[in-house]
């Protein structure tokens, strides 16, 4: 097998300690081998680091261990090429598993060149990444304490939720302060409501008569709200820190890359400003690390998968990949297809009228990665797909060959006969 790598190196990491394998060339053209391990603290990094660069080291792999590999890398980044291997791609022979061992078989692996690097995004993506799933875990965390403000609310007897779509609104939460606050009067409750909800005044009675707001009912709620406008003023200053990384990053030209590709994203249906900043957080802008749309799709976990064995096709489940890029799309998806007459509204209701909502779903996750991709490629808004009339012709065509052949299995004898304009408009 051809020699690849001159001077591989390969690292085993683990929380407290690193493994580090060197390969070089030795006497009579053997290769010699040297092992050595470091601490993961900064100083044994750096001394790792200078120890690589002194035996002419320029390539160094490593497994994707948690998160462990992270501080290795970011030492490593500047002064070598990196590899990140997926564990389960490089698994050692059984019975042969130390960490000398692992070390020693991936630079082996590495010097013949039979590694396949994950894909890992330049730092100022990795640091929108951090801000975005960190904002969409407090948002998460949000939701919840709301939920438990529901609950909570249920045990005391009030009935608040039922008239206000939104008790953390202003009127709701005046209530709420000023029952925390020991007033209890029905009607001056009902007061404190402001706009539309002023004409629901007498709803709003009837659903604070009657309560047990109890003293350890406002330490449990008070502590809810409390949390509530916490996170509220956390995810504000995550937002103005996501808006702040997004004008600032970008090349020496007038376009800033991540800009550009969140006005891209926000141009398909269903896609606000939030949602495609989760989005570019997570893949980056370019897109060109993808030899095509399809090994987008693939790295991304959104398409089936091959298990053909024996000449027999068998279960082709999609594996599963990133999961705050799958929850973006979800949520892209999901906002798609409420968009009436949109092109991925039309085609949700096609495939879920014979697959249903499951399979449906995650060809609109499919078919909007691949739409990003093209858009964030080309530099081009989202343009919907123009339906053709021949196209929409043989459509009803075969509907309609479809339904009629269903009567005739149901033992109807159909006869077709084409209405008229004024009769298909007809109420």
């Amino acid at each position: 097998m051809d020699q690849v790598v001159e001077c591989p190196a390969a690292l085993d990491v683990h929380k407290a300690q690193v493994t580090a394998c060197v390969r070089t060339p030795g006497e009579n053209g053997r290769r010699r081998e040297e092992v050595r391990e470091f601490k993961t603290t900064v100083r044994s990094l750096l001394a790792l680091r200078d120890w690589l660069a002194g035996l002419g080291v320029t390539t160094v792999a490593m497994e994707a261990t948690g998160v462990y590999w992270r501080p290795v890398w970011a030492v490593l980044e500047d002064e070598f090429e990196l590899l990140l291997c997926n564990a389960a791609h490089v698994k050692n022979v059984p019975g042969r598993k130390t960490d000398v061992g692992d070390s020693q078989w991936l630079c082996q692996l590495l010097e013949f060149g039979l590694l396949h690097p994950s894909f890992v995004a330049p730092k100022p993506v990795r640091e929108l990444r951090e801000l975005t799933r960190r904002r969409r875990t407090l948002v998460r965390e949000r939701a919840q304490e709301a939920n438990r403000l529901h609950k909570s609310l249920e045990d005391t007897g009030i009935k608040l939720d039922c008239v206000a779509s939104d008790i953390l609104g202003v009127s709701g939460r005046a209530m709420l302060d000023a029952l925390l606050a020991g007033q209890r009067d029905p009607q001056a409750l009902a007061g404190m409501a402001k706009g539309r909800m002023r004409v629901k005044h007498s709803a709003l009675i009837e659903a604070f008569e009657g309560c047990r707001f109890s003293s350890q009912h406002a330490l449990l709620i008070g502590g809810i709200l409390r949390h509530i406008d916490f996170l509220d003023g956390e995810i504000a200053a995550l937002g103005d820190a996501i808006e702040a990384h997004i004008a600032t990053e970008g090349d020496q030209g007038p376009k800033r890359p991540f800009e550009l590709a969140v006005r891209l994203a926000c141009s398909l249906d269903g896609i606000q400003a939030r949602t495609a900043e989760m989005l570019i957080g997570e893949f980056g802008t370019d897109m060109s690390r993808f030899p095509s749309d399809a090994h987008f799709a693939s790295w991304a976990a959104q398409c089936p998968g091959n298990h053909k064995s024996a000449g027999k096709r068998r279960s082709g489940k999609t594996r599963k990949g990133p999961k705050w890029l799958d929850g973006a799309l979800h949520d892209a998806a999901m906002g798609a297809i409420r968009v009436k007459g949109g092109h991925f509204a039309r085609k949700y209701r096609r495939i879920k009228a014979r697959s249903g909502h499951k399979v449906a779903i995650g060809a609109i996750k499919h078919a909007i990665l691949i739409a990003l991709y093209h858009m964030l490629n080309n530099g081009e808004l989202y343009r919907p797909p123009i339906v053709h009339p021949d196209a929409e012709r043989k459509q009803q065509e075969r509907t309609t060959k479809r339904l009629v052949a269903h009567l005739e299995r149901l033992g109807h004898t159909v006869t077709l006969q084409t209405a008229t304009a004024e009769a298909a408009v007809a109420p």
